[in-house]
């Protein structure tokens, strides 16, 4: 499948290249100047997940999130996810990551929905633009929101 992606993106590049040399070209600098703007933010991602992977053993990432580690594990992981300012293309490779390491489904759900809906670290900056009673209420019911999701996951994939 991967494949089949960069075959279609290279013969898209190539037609594009034949329609207008120029345009594909400001686009290819375009691209990678976004590419620029994020590699800080995505090496230092994966310099932190490779530490946490090597810190932890798998056995240590079961016992923490583990499906074993039932409600507990799930606020552990809605804890953590709340207070983590991570891009979600990098969430979704580090939730595969915690999953092969032994994590459970419930609480990588609660980890993931609370990582990209509750924003503890940007509360300051919410509370600025939309007022301290709508950041806090917005933030609470994106919490329980997530518990919700991981309990629903919970139930469908066991």
């Amino acid at each position: 499948m991967t494949l089949t992606f960069y075959v279609l993106a290279i013969t898209a590049l190539f037609a594009s290249f034949l329609k207008s040399r120029e345009k594909t070209k400001i686009a290819l600098k375009k691209a990678w100047k976004a590419f620029e703007n994020i590699l800080p933010q995505l090496l230092s991602i994966l310099i932190l997940i490779g530490v946490m992977l090597a810190l932890l053993t798998p056995e240590q990432i079961s016992s923490l999130l583990g499906s074993n580690s039932g409600w507990t594990g799930v606020f552990i992981a809605a804890a953590i996810g709340s207070i983590t300012l991570i891009p979600g293309f990098v969430a979704f490779p580090l939730a595969a990551a915690l999953l092969e390491s032994g994590a459970g489904y419930m609480q990588i759900a609660a980890f993931v929905s609370t990582l990209m809906m509750v924003g503890i670290i940007t509360i300051p900056v919410e509370i600025q633009y939309f007022g301290k009673k709508a950041t806090l209420i917005r933030n609470a019911s994106a919490f329980v929101f997530s518990l919700f999701a991981a309990f629903v996951m919970g139930v469908v994939l066991s």
